[in-house]
């Protein structure tokens, strides 16, 4: 059963599906193949929205969740928390343009902007799992 006590571990995964289907659509795109490009990207976003949503929900129920860890792990942590949350913040309204301009079918546009988006959402995805893993193990 699903309850708000097990929504971090689905973000988490979440999380890691999103870079997973990011890097895959990367790879399809390097070799031209544009179909799977754009369903893994789509997948991608999909699976970005949904973490967002159930992540807003636990903290719309939990509130926040204090790291209680002492020592040398304690700045790396937060370290990797302030850059995620930065960067997740950039990363909606960069990955929507992104989304927009392949859609409107504006290529230029979209392989601009996505040399940036592309890193980013990635390394958002991937320090969102670290982030899990050294809040909750």
């Amino acid at each position: 059963m699903l309850t708000y006590a097990n929504l971090p571990h689905v973000n988490a995964v979440l999380n890691a599906i999103s870079a997973f289907l990011l890097v895959l659509g990367f790879l399809r795109v390097r070799k031209k193949r544009v179909a799977a490009h754009r369903g893994f990207m789509l997948a991608a976003l999909a699976s970005s929205v949904c973490f967002l949503v159930s992540y807003l929900a636990y903290h719309a129920h939990a509130g926040s969740v204090r790291f209680q860890e002492q020592g040398w792990i304690r700045p790396v942590y937060f370290a990797v928390l302030i850059s995620h949350t930065v960067l997740a913040a950039a990363v909606v309204p960069l990955a929507l343009a992104t989304v927009w301009y392949a859609l409107a079918g504006r290529f230029e546009r979209h392989r601009r902007i996505a040399r940036w988006t592309l890193p980013i959402w990635v390394y958002v995805s991937v320090t969102g799992v670290a982030v899990y893993l050294m809040l909750y193990h």
